[in-house]
């Protein structure tokens, strides 16, 4: 495994990060409890140590159950936990942006108990919420970090200059946002911007929603709640798009790396941003390609292939804008 320190902390977070959104089921269509728990263990036995969750992923579902996979788990101490704040919902499970200082300082109590553990190693506000003062928040989450309920202070989709207005008041030391061969956004600003300000990025989507798995195909139906049902990249035109430009890219990975999609979409964006990528998984065998990622890396002239099939291919494309919360009323 590959590892990154988290800078001023002796956080060390394994490069390659289990996401457990569709492990709380809310979105994906459900989830089993033990299946769920049998791929976190997959995942640690390939040498990921680190766990990524948060309240709003099944409303406590998703951090009950790695909870329970920690405690049954035998190498504890191995194991770096980050799970996030600042999301709130109604009892008709609408989510709305909460970073009030109430909000968080309930929300880290809450995790703590589900999750079975007395810290939490890295603490993301999950989405900005700008009818909080930033310097509110952002002194919250240093006053958690003084009383040692959380290591290392992060956030989840900000913009540069609301990462700036944070930082006014406390130190960042990871930020998360969308990254992924398919949405590239922060290339423009983000991505530079946390690498001149020494901040760890721990990018989500690694397989966008799956479409880089190598195993969607044209017919594949969503069921239940699945975002996907939503998901703009997954309705026609653009599907077809996106399915054709897999096709070409799985070709380019085998004939230039010797590597399937899967691995070949992941060792992409470790290259690009040096920190960590995640990927979800909800079957233990989702996690048989964590070796293949490791070891090797993209040359410059493959990742100017990778853009010319994309700009050739893709002639609609999309972000994950759908997926934003609203800001609360």
């Amino acid at each position: 495994m590959e590892f990154v320190t988290l800078p001023g902390t002796d956080v060390e977070l394994s490069r390659i990060a289990l996401g457990t959104w569709a492990i709380g089921g809310w979105m994906w269509g459900g989830s089993d409890e033990q299946e769920s728990i049998k791929t976190i263990h997959a995942a640690l036995d390939k040498g990921v140590t680190t766990l990524d969750t948060a309240p709003v992923y099944g409303f406590g579902r998703s951090e009950e159950i790695v909870g329970k996979a920690i405690k049954q788990y035998p190498d504890k101490d191995k194991i770096r936990i980050s799970t996030k704040v600042a999301l709130d919902w109604t009892g008709e499970g609408k989510v709305f942006r909460n970073s009030t200082p109430e909000r968080i300082q309930k929300e880290v109590e809450d995790s703590l108990r589900r999750l079975g553990v007395d810290v939490i190693d890295v603490y993301f506000i999950h989405w900005p919420d700008t009818k909080t003062p930033f310097e509110d928040t952002a002194a919250t989450m240093c006053k958690l970090k003084e009383q040692g309920k959380i290591r290392a202070v992060a956030v989840s989709n900000y913009s540069p200059s609301q990462m700036d207005a944070f930082g006014a008041a406390c130190s960042l030391q990871a930020c998360q946002p969308p990254y992924n061969l398919f949405e590239r956004a922060i290339d423009e600003d983000i991505l530079p911007y946390c690498k001149d300000k020494g901040i760890v990025l721990v990018t989500y989507g690694a397989l966008c929603r799956g479409l880089l798995s190598g195993k969607m195909r044209k017919d594949r139906e969503f069921q239940g709640d699945d975002l996907r049902k939503a998901d703009p990249k997954f309705q026609e035109p653009r599907y077809a798009q996106y399915l054709a430009a897999v096709d070409k890219l799985k070709t380019l990975a085998r004939e230039r790396c010797g590597k399937d999609i899967l691995p070949f979409a992941v060792r992409w964006v470790l290259d690009r941003t040096g920190g960590v990528a995640l990927w979800g998984g909800r079957r233990p065998d989702q996690m048989d390609p964590i070796p293949d990622i490791l070891g090797w890396s993209i040359d410059t002239q493959t990742m100017a292939e990778v853009d010319r099939i994309l700009d050739e291919t893709i002639t609609d494309p999309v972000g994950p804008e759908f997926m934003a919360p609203p800001e609360r009323a």
